[in-house]
This record gives structure tokens, sequence and C-alpha cells, in this order.
């Protein structure tokens, strides 16, 4: 035991740590499918007795939950692609077109990275109202578009910086113009850093919460995070009801990046392997 410590600790520190956060979602699995009676009495360790779906069910039906899916899968699907292509875009010109002031842009994109949100409610608060967005998921769509396509610029500026320029200037004599240069070699080559920036981004705004519940304020466009943090606030469930609600919100969230993970887990090989 104390030789395998030694030779492997990293491994095991990622056991662990792992460990700790299947625990919890393993916890309010099972109490999601307990009674209330049974929850009261045998505490949220005990393993149930049978199959309790009317949590599930009062939860669904109470906040609409299939309407809430449909709006933050429609958002963050939106949001992940459309950063993504605005990334690549941004990142093609700062990395292999060398603009002037190069620096200077990167830095105004880090800019936007460590501004807090709550600095920038107000203002998209006032600018949505303004231009007649307020209400919409059109609104937290563009909103959320920007502030990820920040991060996706200053990583994929760095990264397309380092791309081989013998290989742009064979594809120019070829007779390739810019836009063939892109979407021809710079994009299949980079293919697997922009599918994890796809996965990060989505999984990134199914969790946003803020910016969502100060945006979206009717019932009909409010996403699965501002769902939940609403109820809890009204103090209207039962303990087996607030552990199904969390369950229903970050299954699709964990379904989407196991259908993803191989691009994930090739996207991180590569970078390490460059």
């Amino acid at each position: 035991m104390t030789t395998a410590l030694r030779r492997y600790p990293v491994l095991i520190a990622l056991c662990i740590a792992a460990l700790f956060m299947v625990v919890p979602f393993l916890i309010v699995a099972v109490n999601a499918f307990k009674s209330p009676a049974e929850y009261s009495q045998h505490g949220p360790l005990s393993l149930p007795e049978g199959l309790y779906l009317d949590g599930l069910k009062s939860f669904w039906q109470r906040v609409d939950f299939g309407q809430k899916l449909v709006n933050s899968v429609l958002i963050s699907g939106s949001v992940a692609v459309l950063a993504v292509i605005l990334s690549v875009l941004n990142a093609y010109a700062i990395g292999i077109g060398r603009i002037k002031g190069r620096t200077w842009v990167l830095a105004f994109f880090v800019l936007a990275n460590v501004l807090p949100q709550e600095a920038l409610v107000y203002p998209i608060y006032y600018l949505a109202k303004q231009a007649g967005l307020y209400d919409t998921r059109l609104s937290v769509i563009i909103v959320f578009t920007v502030i990820q396509a920040a991060f996706g610029t200053y990583l994929l500026s760095s990264v397309l910086g380092q791309f081989p320029r013998e290989i742009v200037e064979a594809a120019r004599i070829d007779g390739a113009n810019k836009w063939q240069v892109l979407w021809r070699i710079v994009v299949p080559v980079s293919r697997p850093t922009i599918g994890v920036l796809l996965v990060f981004f989505f999984i990134w705004t199914w969790n946003e919460f803020l910016l969502p519940l100060v945006m979206l304020v009717s019932n009909d466009n409010q996403t699965v995070s501002v769902a939940l943090g609403v109820l809890q606030g009204q103090r209207l469930m039962d303990a087996t009801m607030t552990n199904a609600a969390a369950l229903l919100g970050v299954l699709p969230a964990i379904v989407f990046f196991l259908v993803f993970q191989r691009t994930l887990t090739r996207g991180i090989a590569v970078g390490a392997v460059k």
C-alpha cells in the first residue's frame, strides 16, 4: 500500500477527488426516489424501499420542466455553436492573420473574461430594454455568445499562433483564398480544440444562473437553473422533491458530457501531445 502511494500519488488524489464528486450525486439520486415518509424516518443515507416517482412528477408539473428543458437546450446549444464560430473567426484573424495591435486585442479579450457578471448585469439589462430584447431567449444567447467567445478567442489565438506557416503558405500558393485556408485547413487541424470548446461552452451556459435570472422573468422563457433556484427560494418543496429537482437539473448536462466525452478526451490528449 505504501509503495502504491509513492508510485501513483496523482492517480490516488484524482480517485479521491472523483469519489467526493460522485458520492453527493449518488445521495441526490437515491433521495430523489424516496417518499417523504421514508426520508423523515430513515434519513438521507438509507436506500429507498421502492421507486417513489411522485416527487419527480410533481416537480416536472409544477415548473413545466419540459419547457424549461427546451429553453436550456436551445440557449446552451445556440451559444456553444455561435461562440465557437465567432472564436474561430476571431482567432484566425489574430493568430494567423497577425492583425495590427494583436497584443492589445488579446488584452481586451482577457479583460472580458475577468469581469464579474455582477458588473455586467445593469448595463446588459439597460441595453436589452432599449433594444426591445428584454425577457427574450435571444438576449441571453447574444450575451453568453459574446462572453464565451471572449475566452474561446483567447484560447484559440494562442493555438493558431503556433500553426505552421508553411502549410498556410503552401495552400495560398496552390490558389486557396483566406476562407478556403480557414475552413479546409485550419478548422480540420484544430477540430479537437474546437470540440473541447463546444463541450465547455454548452456546460458553462447550462449552469449559468445570475444573468438568466435577471434577463428572463417570464415563466415560458426561464431555464432549468433559474427554475430550480426560484422554487427553492419559495420554500415550497420537501426534501425528496428538492433532490428530484436537482437530479432532473443535472442529468441533461451529464448526458451531454458523456456523449461528447470522446471528443473532450481527444482534444485534451492532442493538446498534451503538442
